[in-house]
């Protein structure tokens, strides 16, 4: 196992693209430091670490720095191939489409969950619309499987899950329940979250609610 000094995760507290990276180290066992980061005075080593996107999360590595989260979580998967295996090793096809439904995540979600807070009436409502839509979308894939990748937590889940800690607030804003139109992934969610790995990574949803309105008053549509 490597030990801490040699990992290191530049991460913000509620970043969903963060604790995926949190969940998988914790997977592995793997002892990391964890260094909060100021977003609007983003710090030296940020900068230095990430300068082509200048985003969280990174992660370092015996000082070597892996941006953008689902690159490190393959990189995490492989630099410690040992334990929990986020993605199938001798399965090619099965790890295309988990990358496929990882992609898909990041393409879908963030952007209608950015849409929620930011916008109001008309575009706010196709916001709504448009994260149903995904996240019945993901609900079909899923299917009757107690994880996306079958019976063990895996690659999807981790990309997917910190999300769910953002449905009270999609919820608050949209005027509508998750439970209703996809009580699958509710129950996926649930499952995943009796896992000490996930847990303790998740941030408590009405702490992201808070999070979403201090985004919406000062970003958010005027």
């Amino acid at each position: 196992m490597a030990a801490a000094a040699e990992v290191v995760l530049l991460d913000f507290w509620v970043s969903p693209f963060g604790q995926r990276c949190r969940i998988a180290l914790a997977e592995k066992g793997v002892a990391y430091e964890y260094r909060e980061q100021d977003l609007l005075n983003k710090g030296e080593l940020l900068l230095r670490s990430n300068p082509i996107h200048k985003k969280i999360p990174v992660l370092l590595h015996a000082g070597r720095p892996v941006c953008e989260s689902l690159v490190i979580l393959q990189y995490i998967d492989e630099a410690w191939p040992d334990v929990a295996p986020l993605l199938p090793k001798d399965d090619p096809y099965a790890r295309a489409q988990a990358r496929f439904w990882a992609d898909y995540i990041d393409k879908k979600i963030y952007d209608s969950q950015t849409r929620l807070w930011k916008f109001e009436g008309e575009a706010r409502e196709q916001a709504k619309k448009d994260l149903v839509e995904v996240l019945e979308t993901l609900e079909g894939e899923l299917a009757d499987k107690p994880f996306f990748g079958g019976g063990a937590l895996g690659f999807v889940d981790v990309a997917l899950v910190p999300f769910t800690s953002w449905f009270l607030a999609y919820e608050k804003l949209g005027g509508f329940s998750i439970q209703e139109h996809c009580p699958r992934i509710v129950a996926w969610a649930a499952r995943c979250r009796e896992r000490e790995s996930v847990a303790k990574a998740l941030s408590d949803p009405a702490k992201v609610l808070g999070f979403v309105q201090f985004l919406q008053s000062k970003f958010g549509a005027k």
